[in-house]
């Protein structure tokens, strides 16, 4: 019985192991590269644009360039599916306030990146950039949002269409079809397991973890092929090597942030005491006016005099 009690602890921990995941933004950084495993990229795709994507093959964009070893706490992945389009997938850890801006610039970007020279804007690529958050960007209370362009008048309200010629040319409905589109998800927070495949993705993004019952496209996938088991020796070693190198990132941001806290609060406290001091000189100041004021009174002079030479107005005067 000794002997199975010592025994048991190990077989809990090896069993937790067995069924560890590797987080999405490393599967982006090494597993997810590998055409074996387009389908986990496919079924998240699929899942929220809610239409069926398949990949064709995978593209350079502006910061997935040699980054394996690269210590900042953000990845992204560009991939070109069927249709031509291409969809740039981001994760950003840490919180950066010119966030929004720097998605237009990606998008932008690869809007010129991927056109032939002396093509004609025909042939201008879809964009869809995918921006996986793990920081409260913005204002909101949704977990997904969705942005895209369209033209409305300012009289009548009335959203500017694609006339027939166009729509059968170009192969859309929508003139916002043309243009990026982008997809915010803030998944810092979100732990609610669900039957609804996004929300399923939603939770496996947030929490690295995929339940038995996961049945959104791409899940069942990521259960065979982002274990951290089923890596090699050097792929967990680099995966391991990349959480501490986030947790030491954190640190140093959760200490710089602390750090400008305290010399904040310091410099207040200087400042309120300094202040104090000062309000507290003009009240005596104040005081002493009004005892003069009270004595000059005495010996008759007018309010006006004595508001001219102890600073005081008329009322203040006349209320001593």
């Amino acid at each position: 019985m000794e002997q199975n009690k010592k025994k048991e602890p190990k077989k809990r921990a090896r069993k937790m192991i067995e069924k560890t995941y590797i987080s999405f933004d490393w599967a982006l950084k090494r597993l997810l590269r590998d055409k074996a495993n387009f389908d986990v990229l496919e079924g998240f795709l699929t899942t929220l644009l809610n239409q069926e994507i398949k990949i064709v093959r995978l593209l350079e964009s502006e910061s997935n360039k040699d980054r394996d070893n690269a210590k900042s706490n953000r990845v992204d992945i560009l991939a070109e599916d069927e249709d031509r389009d291409l969809l740039l997938i981001e994760v950003q850890g840490e919180s950066e306030f010119a966030y929004f801006q720097r998605i237009l610039f990606g998008a932008s970007k690869l809007v010129t990146e991927y056109i032939e020279r002396g093509n004609n804007y025909e042939h201008v690529k879809k964009v869809y950039s995918i921006n996986i958050v793990y920081f409260d960007l913005g204002q909101g209370k949704d977990y997904v949002y969705h942005g895209k362009t369209e033209f409305r008048g300012i009289h009548y309200h009335d959203v500017l269409q694609l006339n027939h010629f166009q729509k059968q040319k170009f192969g859309v409905k929508e003139v916002s079809e043309l243009y990026p589109e982008y997809y915010i998800l803030k998944v810092n927070d979100f732990n609610r397991w669900s039957k609804v495949p996004l929300e399923q993705w939603l939770y496996f993004l947030s929490t690295s973890d995929i339940p038995e019952d996961a049945d959104a496209p791409g899940l069942k996938a990521a259960r065979e092929k982002l274990l951290f088991t089923q890596m090699s020796r050097e792929d967990q070693i680099a995966f391991c090597r990349y959480i501490d190198d986030r947790v030491l990132i954190s640190s140093q941001i959760y200490t710089a942030h602390g750090e400008g806290m305290l010399e904040g609060m310091e410099k207040g406290l200087k400042q309120g005491r300094k202040e104090g001091r000062a309000e507290g000189r003009a009240e005596g100041m104040h005081e002493k006016a009004l005892s003069t004021a009270a004595q000059m009174k005495q010996d008759g002079l007018s309010p006006e005099t004595i508001a001219k030479y102890t600073g005081l107005t008329v009322d203040e005067i006349e209320m001593v």
